[in-house]
């Protein structure tokens, strides 16, 4: 079977974390016999054809190099919602990213496209399929899902996506129910992205006070809720957050200075795949803060190196995170629930232990290579036996 993968975000190298989960989900159908080619934007500085780990990566230009920004930045959307540089720009990318996979769908005979986010991926399959009769797929990953909803005629757009689709799926239940209910006419599978766990794996030496955040420093990503959660806690705990610079970061730096933390928090940038992985293994507890968060693939990776989780009861972390089994999960928003629970887990060594231990197991049951694409050869099977 030959697919084309269309994405926004893919790894510009073989370590980036950017869009590794769509890099992962590719290497584990490859291992599945399925070709995978992928039709990606470009950036400074990338090739316009290369391999990634055997996968063969074609990008495309949209917009000279200056104004080349919606990719890989984490600020697609809010650059095309608040600048009209940013509507054009889109606009731009759209027709670019229709070419590109139109020259790649004409050159090599694929059996469908598998879009990565409905928005711009799954537009452009919808526009490729009503040309050249190509099947597609669409995975939502969460971002692109609140989006549908905060654009004019976002909803309208997602249904046409939806209704030209083979077949959707979501990465965790909770995003499978929002979309379904955003289309209540299209069925959306349940189908997490893979984790490489032999990167992933739990470690000696670990902080017994170190409390890690993984994310960028953005409302939804909800740093700010951890830090006035430590404000609210009784035991000593230090905070590492991974992550920083990647967007404007000032008003939450602020918010640790005024709340007298900045003594106990070790600010690092966006780090490769196996700078993360040690960081897992360093820290007592990852503490996943988000609202709505499609799935939380860094909660996953956490389970797999043996941290407990720590974090609310919304989106996808309920798929994640089984409480008081893998971690501890408290009312969404609830500061001080969540500031009682980093207390009780960091003053047990041997619950977080055991918390560890089950939590492994879990994510391996559920977001190992072969599960992963054992589900997705299984769509991809009804995709491609639709009639065109």
């Amino acid at each position: 079977m030959r697919v084309l993968f269309l994405a926004h975000a893919y790894p510009r190298y073989a370590s980036d974390p950017v869009g590794s989960f769509v890099a992962n989900l590719a290497g584990a159908l490859r291992d599945h016999d399925v070709e995978i080619e992928v039709s990606a934007p470009s950036a400074p500085g990338l090739a316009l054809h290369e391999e990634i780990d055997g996968i063969p990566v074609h990008r495309f230009r949209y917009a000279p190099s200056t104004y080349e920004t919606l990719a890989y930045t984490g600020t697609m959307g809010a650059q095309v919602r608040d600048s009209l540089a940013g509507k054009l720009a889109m606009t731009s990318y759209l027709l670019a990213a229709y070419r590109a996979a139109s020259v790649r769908a004409r050159l090599s005979r694929f059996d469908l496209i598998h879009a990565h986010w409905w928005f711009p991926a799954g537009l452009v399959a919808s526009a490729i399929r009503r040309r050249l009769g190509i099947p597609y797929l669409v995975t939502m990953h969460g971002s692109d899902l609140r989006l549908a909803g905060s654009f004019p005629f976002g909803r309208r757009l997602f249904k046409r996506v939806a209704s030209d689709a083979g077949a959707l799926s979501a990465v965790s239940s909770w995003l499978a129910r929002e979309a379904q209910s955003m289309s209540p006419q299209s069925e959306v599978q349940v189908a997490p992205m893979p984790v490489v766990s032999r990167l992933f794996h739990p470690g000696t030496g670990r902080d017994e006070d170190r409390l890690l955040f993984v994310g960028k420093l953005t409302e939804q990503k909800g740093l700010h809720r951890l830090l006035r959660a430590m404000a609210l806690m009784h035991q000593p705990a230090r905070l590492t957050v991974v992550g920083a610079g990647r967007v404007e970061d000032t008003e939450v730096k602020q918010l640790a200075r005024d709340l007298h933390l900045e003594a106990h928090i070790e600010w690092l940038p966006l780090l490769t795949q196996s700078e993360l992985a040690e960081q897992y293994r360093r820290a007592a507890i990852h503490v996943v803060p988000a609202l709505d968060e499609g799935l939380g693939l860094t909660a996953v990776e956490s389970l797999l190196s043996e941290t407990p989780v720590v974090g609310f009861a919304s989106g996808g972390l309920t798929d994640i995170v089984l409480d008081n089994d893998a971690g501890r999960l408290v009312a969404p928003g609830d500061e001080a629930g969540l500031a009682a629970a980093l207390d009780a887990v960091l003053a047990d060594r041997g619950t977080r232990e055991r918390m560890g231990s089950s939590g492994r197991a879990h994510a391996l049951r559920l977001f190992g290579a072969d599960a992963a694409a054992e589900r997705y050869l299984s769509l991809y099977r009804t995709v491609a036996g639709a009639p065109r």
